[in-house]
């Protein structure tokens, strides 16, 4: 079986978000297992800086049209003796300086770049031409988020005679069906595509142009990042003006749990903490919060439990509920560290209450890669009220830390945590498999009642500990996820 998965992110090249760590680590996995896999991404100013010197120009190139106008694509690999292992797969960087070379990957601060639909027609385009050129037939296309959702469709129609892709499958993964390639009409040129296209059950959406309903209509099968978001986004309060569409396609949506690149969040291997831990001795994990209140310096008993929020400041990830409750959190003793950064009037908010509430409440509005790593492993519990969440690496990393889940009950948030039965922690044994908390309604009190029954919990050692224990054996690496992948691939390869 020949894969090729093709992304707009992928680690360790380019990341803004989740994205790049399934792309990257699911490749990776893939080459683990033993299979031919290539990675095509953007070949953005960031990777190319970054990575120079293990860049190499292969001298090929394909003229692809982009509406009126003809843009040139150059294709860089990695170099072959900077190959990080012999069963690594083979990356294709699709390279042109007016698309990508720019210090973003999407857009800047003042909002996405006003040319992303003719950005992502010609990665699609090339990805398409560079697989000609070179002759690489694959079995399984495997294209994620709007970015790329235009080559199911090409196969389909533009490519639909072409003997190369005659036996080639398409899959589509969606990430966050709230971010879908929404365009003006008139960006329909710049694709190739006819007109005949731009109708409700093709590419148009309320007047515009969406890239998204490309993957959805065309690609062999759908997917999603987790198996309740699979089922939410066919209701109209997850759906974004498309679960009618993907209710059509109800027979081949599947919902796959990401995976947590295990080399990467390790506790007992982790060099950004001070001490290292695993849930045998949980000795360093003490430390780590010690180090932790100190940097941050917070204030008052050291027991006091420490919460903990690391992730985009916007409504979607539940910052509106979390600022609206931190009277009450502060009232209950506890202490609250927010890293992130995001929607400008989200960062002014938390800021005021930082400067409110100083020792008890520190907010940092940017991203530090080592101070996550040590709120990872200092913090009691990890907070997780998004209104809506496809998957989630952030409950997955804390589990695997040792820090106990408190989420709003939604997505890759329910498939992922196991809740303490309501009332379970106020007097009775913690339900012997959990290892979190969920809350069920999105608002201050339901959430505040939550974490009052997860600070019952945290106040009894012996629940405490058992908590803690069950969040590290939980089993989230990418080879079932992996696994699961294969086997919708050899599904769609027996569907003609």
């Amino acid at each position: 079986m020949k894969i090729a998965l093709i992304s707009p992110e992928a680690i360790p090249y380019s990341k803004t978000g989740g994205l790049a760590d399934v792309a990257g680590t699911l490749f990776r996995e893939f080459g683990r297992m033993g299979l031919d896999v290539s990675l095509f991404v953007p070949l953005y100013k960031t990777t190319f800086d970054r990575f120079t010197g293990s860049l190499s120009d292969t001298g090929i190139t394909a003229n692809i049209v982009v509406g009126s106008e003809t843009e040139t694509c150059r294709l860089f690999g990695i170099a072959a003796n900077k190959r990080r292992t012999k069963n690594a797969g083979s990356v294709y960087f699709i390279s042109n300086e007016r698309y990508f070379g720019r210090d973003e990957l999407y857009g800047a601060a003042d909002g996405d770049y006003p040319d992303n639909a003719a950005r992502f027609s010609f990665f699609c385009k090339a990805v398409v031409e560079i697989c000609k050129r070179l002759d690489l037939s694959f079995d399984i296309l495997h294209c994620n988020d709007w970015q790329t959702a235009l080559i199911p469709l090409y196969i389909k129609t533009l490519y639909h005679r072409e003997p190369l892709f005659e036996n080639t499958r398409t899959v589509f993964t969606i990430h966050n069906l709230g971010y879908q390639g929404i365009f003006p009409p008139a960006d329909l040129a710049l694709t190739g595509l006819g007109t005949d296209i731009f109708t409700p059950e093709g590419l148009e959406f309320y007047g515009n142009l969406n890239f998204m309903k490309a993957g959805i209509i065309s690609a062999d099968i759908v997917t999603t990042v987790s198996p309740t978001y699979a089922k939410e986004i066919l209701t109209p309060q997850y759906g974004f003006g498309l679960d009618g569409l993907l209710r059509t396609r109800r027979s081949s949506l599947y919902g796959i749990l990401n995976g947590l690149d295990y080399d990467e969040w390790n506790p007992a291997e982790d060099s950004a903490l001070p001490a290292s831990y695993s849930a045998a001795n949980l000795t360093g994990k003490k430390k780590c919060k010690q180090e932790l209140l100190l940097r941050c310096s917070f204030t008052g008993r050291p027991e006091a439990p420490l919460l903990s929020l690391i992730g985009r400041l916007s409504d979607q990830k539940g910052i509106t509920l979390i600022a609206d409750s931190i009277n009450g959190l502060v009232r209950k003793g506890l202490k609250l560290f927010i890293l992130g950064k995001g929607e400008a009037r989200l960062e002014k908010l938390l800021m005021q209450y930082a400067a409110r509430y100083p020792g008890d409440v520190y907010i940092k509005p940017s991203f530090d890669n080592d101070l996550a790593h040590l709120a990872y492993a200092g913090s009691d519990i990890f907070l997780m009220p998004s209104l809506y969440e496809p998957c989630g690496l952030g409950q997955m990393i804390a589990m695997r830390y040792g820090t106990v889940p408190l989420a709003f009950n939604t997505g890759g948030l329910a498939d992922s945590i196991t809740a303490t039965q309501t009332g379970a922690a106020a007097g009775k044994s913690v339900t012997k498999d959990a290892n979190g908390f969920l809350f069920n309604e999105h608002e201050p009190s339901s959430f505040l009642a939550e974490t009052g029954r997860a600070l019952q919990a945290y106040s009894k050692k012996s629940v405490w500990g058992n908590l803690v224990r069950n969040a590290m054996k939980a089993d989230f690496s990418w080879a079932k996820s992996a696994a699961e992948y294969i086997e919708l691939y050899k599904g769609a390869m027996r569907h003609e």
